[in-house]
C-alpha cells in the first residue's frame, strides 16, 4: 500500500498513542479504558477525511493497544506508510533567488521520514533557512537565530523547548531603513520537527514573517 501519512499526522498518532497509554495506567475502570480508545481512533480518524478502507484497517489496530510496548510496535508499522518530506537540491535553491552562493546540505543529512520542514545554519553567513513545501510549492524563509540558555514556547511547534529568536530583517517603507520580524522557536529543528502535530502553526509563523 502506498504512504498516506504525513510526518506532523505521524506525530499527532504518536502523541494520542502515548497519552492512550498513560490513561491505561490509571483507570482501572473497563468503560474509561473503552471511551479512551474510542477518542483515540476518533481523532485519528479525523486526520484523514477521504481514507480507503485499507489505511482505516491499519488505524484500526490502535485497538489492540494497552501497554507502551505495543504502541511502539504499532507505531514502527505505521512509519512504514510514512509519506517523506519532499524536496530537492535545485528546489531549495530556488527558494532562496536572492542569495548568491547558497550552500545546501546533502540532503541526506536530513531523515525526510521525521520532517514537516528542512533547517539549517550556515555558519559563514550566521544565517538560519527554513525550507518548507506548502500547497505543492516550496518557499523558503532565511534570518539571524538569537540563542539563549532559558526554555520557552516554541512558535512553531508549540512545544516548551530550548529556544532562540528567529529575526528575518526587510526593507522599510522608507528609503534606507529596516524592520525585523521573529518570534522564539526551537535551537534543535529535529525537536521541532518530532514535536510538530500539525502544519497549521508552522505556516501561521512564517505568515506572519511575511506581512
Amino acid at each position: 500500500m502506498e504512504p498516506f501519512v504525513r510526518v506532523d499526522q505521524y506525530q499527532y498518532i504518536r502523541k494520542q498513542l502515548l497519552e492512550l497509554v498513560r490513561g491505561y495506567q490509571t483507570a482501572n475502570d473497563k468503560s474509561v479504558q473503552g471511551a479512551l480508545k474510542t477518542m483515540a481512533l476518533e481523532r485519528m480518524f479525523s486526520l484523514f477525511p477521504a481514507m480507503t478502507k485499507e489505511q482505516e484497517d491499519i488505524l484500526k489496530q490502535v485497538s489492540s493497544v494497552n501497554e507502551k510496548e505495543e504502541a511502539e510496535r504499532f507505531l514502527l508499522k505505521l512509519k512504514s506508510y510514512i509519506i517523506p518530506f519532499q524536496i530537492t537540491e535545485d528546489e531549495i535553491i530556488n527558494a532562496f533567488p536572492k542569495m548568491k552562493k547558497l550552500k545546501v546540505p546533502a540532503l541526506q543529512s536530513f531523515d525526510l521520514t521525521n520532517c514537516s520542514y528542512i533547517s539549517w545554519i550556515d555558519q559563514s553567513k550566521l544565517l538560519k533557512f527554513i525550507v518548507t513545501r506548502r500547497d505543492g510549492y516550496v518557499t523558503g524563509t532565511y534570518g539571524t537565530m538569537e540563542y539563549s540558555q532559558k526554555t520557552g514556547v516554541c512558535a512553531i511547534c508549540k512545544s516548551v523547548e530550548k529556544t532562540g529568536l528567529f529575526l528575518v530583517k526587510e526593507k522599510g517603507k522608507e528609503a534606507g531603513t529596516y524592520r525585523k520580524k521573529g518570534n522564539y522557536i526551537c535551537v534543535d529543528s529535529q525537536a521541532c520537527n518530532q514535536n510538530l502535530t500539525s502544519l497549521s502553526p508552522l505556516y501561521e509563523f512564517l505568515d506572519t514573517l511575511r506581512k
